[in-house]
């Protein structure tokens, strides 16, 4: 068996592991990998070649950014904003998304602007009580259109233009592609709108976050945060120094409360005279508070609102901690606006859902604590034993809390990202190690949460699969391909010969990369539009557009992998609305293309 026949076995045996479902995607590029060396086909360093090239460095890198975005709250901004405008219609948000991430792609490219709309997307999806297996593929299929809008838009324009001006005809101007590139966006947004309900599934992933948008809110009803509570601060002057706390006397002070009593080092005040600096927790109308803050010297230490706008800010939130078997905790004395360790203050106490209001509670195993502090100290809940935290500070951070206080420095990362890329100043790869770092050094995104935001099974099975493209190219199983097709299109029949190439382009781009698979068939395209007497512009414009349809499979660009696992989706999934997406596009070429390219 020749090399390009095993190649073309190998290339099968990959397809059917695909659609079999059965390995993990990861696992079937490493068996890839396998049997490319064990069959002579490629060396070891080509094997592994895969893992040090440039796409695979460029697509971590953007896992990376895409955090910096997502952690500072720039996509809950930007989700925010969308809404505003799109409403909560389906329809409405997924035009909307549609056209910002076609725009996103065309100066990021599509990698880097579905990594940086995946979460806001996910996010959407469960605000309007929609799956998000009814958007992201969506997401993904848009932003291949937007590739096409000018010529950065992807490597493959440049692969084609540079390959028309090669075979002497003139190169392709930067905004060309848009004349294909906006009417095929305008048919993709149809098609997602009126057949995606029905095309696409109705399935959750296995693990998904919860909607945290309108945490503040949920809160303030479930605690039943009315009263709020007030720190009040002893000064040198004030008459309560020297009383204990059984003696404080507030009833000239209708509907004040005092609750509990703390020295500066947090601990409770029970069996000793008030001295200064002491701090009285008490709960009462805020007038009557003010009045008595001034008739006993007292200074505010904090104001413990009730309002759910100040729960959760730029620079402070709250969490729900559970007490847990065994804990530490168990036994101690609380009480709504107790400061404790990590200058943490409670805000309301229950047990079996129901409020403890004022009351000191001895805690038990089982009670649920609503705490508030900044956003440094609730995140070191994490890490504490003695306590369950109920939802990730993290998370609650990323969902409620709009452009936070690193949001302005990840925007001009980025958007330094974009200039790079769009003026093509360095390669995309150093773009994005450029734009990653920055989002490490300026603090954006620390160092382990850089490392957890990459998809490492993305990575892998881009690398994995790159050795493929290298042995199709490389063992004549292209050259097979192209002489069947210039055979069967003959002579002097163009529409024919643009089918051909764009069914071969299409398909096989549904299991190569775009890049690689326009890197294959352009010498193809090339030598059929000459054999055939063809004008090679429209051929090679046709080439760009299949290239980028990458549609029918999750594997066919890394866009489509990144949102497989948030939005549930399955191997076979794809080609329910990549088919008609795809058919679109074969009738635009060929409607579209030789009206401005002549044959």
């Amino acid at each position: 068996m020749d090399d390009a026949t095993l190649t073309l076995v190998i290339l099968g045996a990959v397809i059917v592991l695909f659609v079999w479902n059965r390995l993990s995607v990861g696992v079937v590029a490493i068996l890839t990998m396998l049997a490319l060396w064990a069959t002579g086909l490629l060396p070891v360093e080509a094997v592994l070649a895969g893992f040090g090239d440039p796409v695979v460095v460029f697509i971590a890198t953007l896992f990376v950014v895409s955090e910096g975005i997502d952690s500072t709250g720039v996509t809950t901004w930007l989700g925010q904003l969308i809404v505003a405008k799109a409403g909560e219609s389906r329809a409405r948000l997924l035009l909307a998304i549609g056209l910002l991430c076609a725009v996103l792609t065309a100066l990021i490219t599509l990698n880097g602007s579905v990594a940086a709309l995946l979460p806001l997307v996910v996010v959407l999806a469960m605000r309007i009580g929609q799956p998000p297996s009814q958007m992201l593929m969506p997401l993904a299929f848009t932003g291949s259109c937007g590739a096409l809008f000018m010529l950065t838009g992807s490597p493959v324009n440049v692969i084609v233009s540079e390959a028309a001006q090669d075979s002497g005809a003139p190169p392709f101007p930067f905004f060309s592609f848009a004349v294909v590139g906006v009417p095929l966006l305008a048919g993709t947004l149809a098609i997602c709108v009126l057949l995606g309900p029905r095309l696409l599934p109705h399935r959750r992933p296995a693990h998904q976050d919860a909607d945290l948008g309108r945490h503040a809110e949920t809160l303030e009803q479930y605690y039943s945060l009315t009263d709020g509570f007030f720190r009040l601060r002893l000064r040198d002057l004030s008459p309560l120094v020297g009383q204990t706390p059984d003696e404080t006397e507030l009833s000239a002070y209708p509907g004040v409360v005092l609750v509990g009593v703390q020295d500066p080092e947090r601990r409770p005040v029970t069996d000793r005279t008030l001295a200064v600096d002491d701090v009285l927790v008490v709960s009462g109308p805020r007038h009557e508070v003010s009045r008595m803050t001034i008739d006993l010297a007292l200074a505010v230490a904090m104001d413990g609102s009730a309002d759910a706008g100040a729960l959760l800010t730029r620079e402070a939130g709250a969490v729900e901690v559970v007490v847990p078997p065994r804990s530490s905790l168990v036994g101690e004395k609380v009480y709504p606006g107790m400061k404790r360790a990590y200058d943490l203050v409670i805000l309301a106490v229950q047990r079996m859902g129901k409020d403890r209001l004022r009351e000191q509670t001895e805690l038990v195993a089982g009670d649920a604590l609503l705490l508030q502090g900044s956003w440094a100290a609730l995140d070191s809940l994490s890490h504490d034993r003695t306590v369950l935290v109920v939802d990730s500070p993290d998370v609650i951070r990323r969902q409620a809390v709009p452009w936070g206080p690193k949001a302005t420095v990840a925007v001009a990362i980025v958007t330094g990202m974009v200039v790079l890329l769009a003026f093509g100043v360095v390669p995309p790869a150093i773009a994005g190690l450029i734009a990653a770092t920055a989002m490490v050094v300026t603090r954006v995104v620390s160092v382990p949460q850089a490392y957890r935001s990459v998809s490492w099974q993305t990575v892998v099975l881009i690398g994995g699969l790159i050795p493929l493209t290298t042995a199709i190219r490389t063992s004549g199983a292209a050259d097979q391909i192209a002489s069947v097709i210039t055979a069967v299109v003959g002579d002097g029949r163009p529409f024919v010969l643009m089918v051909a190439m764009f069914l071969l382009t299409a398909v096989l781009g549904q299991i190569v990369s775009n890049t690689a698979t326009v890197l294959i068939v352009t010498p193809i395209a090339v030598s059929a539009a000459a054999a055939t007497h063809t004008s090679v512009q429209p051929v090679l414009m046709l080439i760009a557009v299949a290239g980028s349809a990458a549609l029918l499979t999750p594997i066919a660009t890394p866009a489509n992998l990144m949102v497989m696992t948030p939005g549930g989706y399955r191997f076979g999934d794809y080609w329910r609305l990549g088919l008609p997406i795809m058919l679109w596009w074969l009738a635009v070429s060929l409607v579209v293309i030789p009206l401005v390219w002549r044959f």
